[in-house]
């Protein structure tokens, strides 16, 4: 735990000192949320949540600007124009949650790619590039599951609430590929449990 707080002070502090000369709207709002800290793009998104009145799962430039003001980043109406036109790729005038959330999230180094690649082809007994509930028997083990052991769940619901945090968030189909396994990071947390 020790180790895990230290990292994050020193994300922090260099997230602080980078900011200084940095003059891309993206990278100085990134930079912004980390110097608070790892979980500092999480809380963006927590108040992106927030100030989606209508829960659209999107904001207009109105609703962005006051996210960014509300959470404390310093940026000017320019800046924020030029960032809500980053983050609207099909220009619709509004910026989508999860399009967000990865554009703003820092490039995964090479390193930490493979450590995910790992973990997957761990799960992909079939070897087939695709991960499905019958992967995951024998190495992931439902029966600890609190919803299993309450017996809310079967084992099948939990294998498959397990598949769901990495399957596209648009098409929950049961099977995740490693194309999309690249794109996700929670798999870093598997392997090292």
């Amino acid at each position: 735990m020790a180790g895990t707080a230290r990292h994050d002070r020193e994300m922090a502090m260099q997230a602080k000192k980078n900011l200084s000369g940095c003059t891309d709207p993206l990278e100085k709002l990134r930079l912004q949320c980390l110097a608070r800290g790892s979980a500092g793009i999480k809380g963006l998104g927590r108040v992106f949540k927030i100030m989606d009145d209508d829960n659209s799962r999107s904001l207009d430039f109105k609703e962005f600007l006051k996210g960014l003001s509300d959470y404390g980043v310093m940026i000017d109406k320019n800046e924020a124009q030029q960032l809500f036109s980053i983050f609207d790729k099909d220009g619709s005038g509004t910026i989508d949650f999860d399009e967000f959330l990865v554009t703003l999230r820092p490039t995964m180094s090479n390193a930490r790619k493979e450590i995910i690649m790992q973990a997957f082809r761990k799960l992909d007994k079939t070897g087939d590039g695709v991960v499905t509930i019958e992967d995951l028997r024998g190495v992931y083990n439902a029966k600890y599951h609190p919803k299993y052991q309450n017996g809310e769940w079967t084992e099948d619901q939990v294998f498959r609430s397990f598949l769901d945090n990495f399957d596209s968030p648009y098409d929950k189909d049961g099977q995740v590929s490693n194309d999309m396994i690249t794109c996700s990071r929670k798999l870093v947390n598997l392997e090292q449990t």
